[in-house]
């Protein structure tokens, strides 16, 4: 309890000194967790079995987050591309990338005998972007983004993990078997992943609505139980889905958007607790792949070399012809929108919870060294393009403004009344400036009034000024949006 009360103390520090100096968070927890290792202050962890534990249980709960977090009214416009960049988009970086290693070894090491269905398994477990890093890193630059980026870049990670996760389970029982991947394997392995995609979206979709109706009708005195049956769907959603042989990690982010976009009780708690639990999910997974790793084998001339050549072409080459090819058909995404996402394809835990599959796969006779491989890499994109998320946007000119909410407030789902933000302008003060001199849309009220960081409850003869915050409430939402377009 002392090793982890101090790994965990420690990661929250690393975390807020990070922030200050624009280093990942994941990054940091990372290196806590190498730090302690074997080759820090001693801690003996090699239980790669455990930490694909580990890694499930956090991804079921990271994902299930994620996709509650996702509105659907962000993500219809974007979610024809999203959904190719998460399928298509995947195939092709496998694809591309494990051409390019299979020459690259036969060039470099070519005693290292690495097959080419073993390269294409190195890049089928490098291929997805890894969800927790593109959460974290968006979510904590407060930055906008223009052209829909941000849901864009959310939706396709959150929904690439089940592409990449049948990629890797087909290919290493293709090693594991000795057979050749020839037409009858690669048509047996497309009805595998149409049945595991479908079996995971319904999986998802009846679960997900399934834990709505419960936690409605649930009536407990004590409202710190609502979150934990939402606990308990969740891994319901992920082993349920898993016994009928449907993909899980698809399941519980298509579970968690079905949740997250349907009136819940006391979903205010709900999300508070997926708040934390979430970041403890992420550092408990990090600190465990820290701890896995034994950083001395990383540093040999045999992993760096072509651990460099690697990430440097999933960077320039890979992705970003992945990602050109996949947005072909979807004209509205300009030239610099594509680069972008191209950009921010950071490789994360996922890579290195799906290397451990090859890790424990007795029949894998290069399952260490991919596993270095895979954790050199990872550590090279966090560092370069996760450092430089917001660099990049702000170069390509695709910042915008971040909106921020002046008010932490949230209505419980079942009173119907909206509220909205809006900042005064001098054209709501034509009229005079008392609140009892502006028009309001009817039955629609100020309840807030926040100005110089200060919260004011206000009257009819509270004075305004510009740049106040306003907090309104109303029942018609429509009143609020007219009222706010007005300004």
């Amino acid at each position: 309890m002392l090793i982890a009360a101090a790994l965990l103390f420690v990661s929250v520090l690393a975390a807020k000194a990070g922030s200050r100096y624009g280093i990942p968070t994941l990054v940091l927890f990372l290196g806590v967790g190498m730090l302690g290792g074997v080759d820090g202050f001693g801690i003996h962890f090699d239980s790669a079995e455990a930490v694909q534990f580990i890694g499930m249980v956090a991804l079921s709960i990271i994902l299930f987050s994620g996709g509650a977090d996702t509105k659907l009214k962000d993500i219809k416009p974007i979610a024809a591309p999203g959904v190719v960049l998460a399928t298509i988009g995947v195939l092709l970086t496998t694809a591309i990338t494990g051409g390019f290693i299979y020459y690259m070894f036969q060039a470099l090491a070519p005693e290292a005998g690495f097959t080419l269905t073993e390269s294409l398994l190195l890049a089928a477990i490098m291929s997805s972007t890894d969800s927790a890093s593109v959460f974290s890193i968006l979510n904590s630059s407060h930055v906008g983004l223009k052209q829909n980026l941000k849901p864009t870049l959310e939706l396709e990670s959150g929904s690439n993990d089940p592409m990449a996760y049948l990629l890797v389970i087909i290919l290493i029982s293709v090693i594991e078997s000795g057979a050749e991947f020839t037409g009858a394997v690669a048509l047996s392995s497309c009805w595998m992943l149409v049945k595991q995609l479908v079996l995971g979206a319904v999986g998802g979709l009846a679960i997900g609505y399934a834990t709505v109706w419960v936690v409605n009708r649930l009536r407990v005195t004590n409202e710190f139980l609502y979150p934990i049956m939402v606990l308990a769907c969740v891994f319901f959603t992920f082993s349920l889905t898993e016994l009928i042989s449907g993909n899980s990690y698809l399941a519980v982010y298509i579970a968690g958007l079905v949740v997250g976009n349907c009136r819940l009780a006391l979903k205010r708690t709900i999300t508070t607790f997926f708040g934390g639990f979430t970041w403890l999910a992420q550092i408990i997974m990090f600190l465990s792949l820290g701890l896995l790793v034994n950083p001395h084998e990383l540093v040999t001339p045999h992993v760096i070399e072509p651990g460099l050549f690697l990430g440097a072409f999933m960077i320039m080459v890979g992705r970003p012809l992945a990602v050109f090819i996949s947005l072909l058909p979807f004209r509205k995404y300009t030239f610099k929108a594509r680069v972008y996402i191209s950009w921010v394809g950071l490789r994360g835990a996922v890579p290195i919870i799906f290397a451990t599959y090859a890790l424990v796969s007795p029949d894998l006779l290069h399952a260490r060294y991919i596993f270095n491989m895979v954790f050199f890499i990872t550590l090279m994109s966090l560092l370069v393009q996760g450092t430089t998320v917001t660099k990049m946007a702000e170069w390509l000119g695709l910042t915008d403004e971040y909106k921020d909410r002046e008010f932490n407030f949230d209505l419980p789902d079942e009173i119907t009344a909206v509220t909205r933000e809006m900042e005064v302008m001098s054209e709501l003060l034509h009229d005079g400036d008392r609140l009892r001199d502006i028009t309001l849309p009817p039955n629609t009220l100020v309840i807030l009034i926040k100005r110089d960081g200060h919260y004011l409850v206000p009257t009819g003869k509270t004075r305004l000024y510009l740049r106040d915050k306003l907090l309104l409430i109303s029942e018609e939402e429509r009143n609020l949006t007219a009222l706010v377009n007005e300004q």
